[in-house]
């Protein structure tokens, strides 16, 4: 499935018979301070932010557009209650570092991370381009904030656990619709995400949240995971996180937020992951139960699957079966294929995202390690074996746990999957030519395009921008709300219809 090469992200989607679904990611990146390991990471985050230069913002103009907190709601909770009732939001806590960027991106400090949080975007394909994007933008931000006089050595990764104990994110973002329960929701999805890491793990040297045990594992994340609901992102994490903050038409949408995922180099990892999640949640609006597949433990599954690089681990369901992660996939992918059909009434790329899912778990089932020219898991363990058979070197070596972050590292020329990228022993499902146009670029089908196409043409007057709101300065001084509430507004198409919607003084879209 490599594409052309081509100088702007192509995002003609052929035949598109419904509109896709929302989604984005949310990358945090690990970072370091070379030399100098007492240096606070909240200080550097907040020099990498602030040290990047956007090059989609016009000449003339600024880039600091801030980002606004009146939506924002983190502590409501889809189960019915709002901590932010008992506590008051801070928005210091999320980072004292916020901007918009022309690609319609979020990029931020959150806790101690630079992050950044991708553009909306409808298709998986187009999900992977805009979350590779943002590892061209965190590398830049990094290289400047690195050449700024007084500013330490930076090194990023996109990774997801530290060494010491503490876990980061990688999280995605899906529109559902607030009709379906959330007790439904719950129940139908925690299968699929607690056994999709045998295909989106990136793959870890240690067990336990410290390492404690020697070993590999398939997830970084797996061993964070510890109720199966929650609201929490930092502690008492879930497969399910329980976030209610839409972003968008409240009454109609609600945002799932997912914490359970892997940050993933692999293309195709990412591919998969959003792909056939949005598949799952396609099949649960329709009224598919997939709750028969929650194991009798399914914490314990999750822990369970992840450590076992052999994939034939198995976990016990309430009916008696036993499966493994793989067997709990092709389930799940039975009932998907089934309810999906012809393709009718879906978007145009399911047949493909269910068939590059057969075929993975066809690959997975017969050799793992074959999957290493695909997959971040096989690829970093097939690594590590290799000089583990070279130097006779236990798991409990440095040197092996260095090779793991090294992976992860987002320098095109030190990270070890870039270098195997450049090899030509990853597979690839984008070019450059996309992902730097995407840097610039946003998404063309989402209210992303609108964003960021303000802050590209109007720069200093976009006075603060939102997921569901931009506000501009019009003629008058005066400020001029653009309420996108509908994630399906304020798309390429749309503004083009409408060629003052993006002036300063134009209508707001209704």
């Amino acid at each position: 499935m490599t594409l052309p090469d081509q100088s702007a992200p192509d995002q003609s989607a052929p035949d598109q018979s419904a509109p896709g679904r929302i989604i984005g990611t949310e990358i945090e990146f690990g970072i370091v301070a070379v030399g100098q390991p007492l240096l606070s990471s909240v200080v550097t985050s907040t020099q990498v932010v602030k040290a990047y230069t956007d090059p989609g913002v016009g000449a003339g103009a600024t880039d600091d557009t801030r980002w606004d907190y009146a939506s924002e709601s983190p502590l409501r909770d889809a189960r019915g209650f709002d901590l932010g009732a008992a506590r008051a939001y801070d928005p210091s806590e999320f980072g004292v570092t916020n901007r918009v960027l022309t690609n319609g991106a979020r990029f931020y400090v959150d806790h101690a991370h630079p992050e950044y949080s991708a553009p909306e975007v409808d298709s998986p394909l187009d999900a992977v381009i805009w979350d590779k994007a943002g590892e061209v933008v965190m590398h830049r931000a990094g290289r400047e904030s690195s050449a700024t006089e007084g500013h330490a050595e930076l090194k990023l990764y996109k990774n997801n656990v530290d060494g010491k104990g503490a876990s980061y994110g990688a999280h995605e973002n899906y529109l559902v619709r607030r009709d379906v329960d959330f007790d439904v929701l719950t129940l139908s999805l925690a299968p699929h995400l607690l056994s999709r890491q045998v295909f989106c793990g990136a793959g870890r040297v240690g067990i336990g949240q410290f390492g404690e045990a020697d070993g590999f594992q398939i997830s970084q994340r797996a061993d964070y995971i510890e109720v199966l609901t929650g609201l929490e992102t930092t502690l008492r994490r879930g497969i399910i996180n329980t976030r209610d903050e839409p972003h968008a038409t409240d009454e109609k949408w609600r945002r799932l937020h997912v914490i359970i995922g892997d940050a993933t180099m692999s293309e195709l990892a990412t591919y998969l992951k959003i792909g056939t999640t949005c598949l799952v949640l396609d099949a649960i609006e329709a009224g598919v139960d997939f709750s028969d597949l929650v194991p009798v433990d399914p914490v314990e599954a999750v822990h369970v699957i992840s450590h076992d690089p052999t994939l034939a681990a198995t976990v016990a369901l309430p009916d008696g079966r036993e499966l493994t992660g793989i067997g709990l996939q092709r389930e799940i992918l039975g009932r998907v294929a089934e309810v999906t059909g012809d393709g009718s009434g879906r978007p145009g790329w399911a047949p493909e995202v269910l068939a590059e899912w057969r075929e993975i778990l066809d690959a997975l089932e017969e050799n793992p390690m074959a999957c290493a020219d695909r997959l971040d898991w096989p690829a970093k363990l097939r690594l590590l074996e290799g000089f583990r058979s070279r130097d006779d070197l236990g798991w409990d070596h440095a040197r092996l746990a260095l090779i793991d972050v090294q992976y992860h590292d987002i320098d095109p020329d030190r990270g070890l999957y870039n270098r195997l990228v450049a090899k030509g022993a990853m597979r690839r499902l984008t070019t450059d030519a996309e992902v730097e146009a995407a840097v610039t670029t946003p998404p063309e089908r989402t209210r992303a395009w609108a964003r960021g196409r303000f802050l590209a043409r109007l720069g200093d007057r976009v006075r603060t921008a939102g997921w569901d709101h931009v506000v501009v300065v019009d003629s008058r001084g005066e400020p001029r709300h653009v309420d996108l509430s509908d994630p399906y507004t304020g798309t390429r198409t749309h503004c083009e219809a409408h060629p003052d919607y993006l002036s300063p003084d134009g209508p707001s879209p209704h």
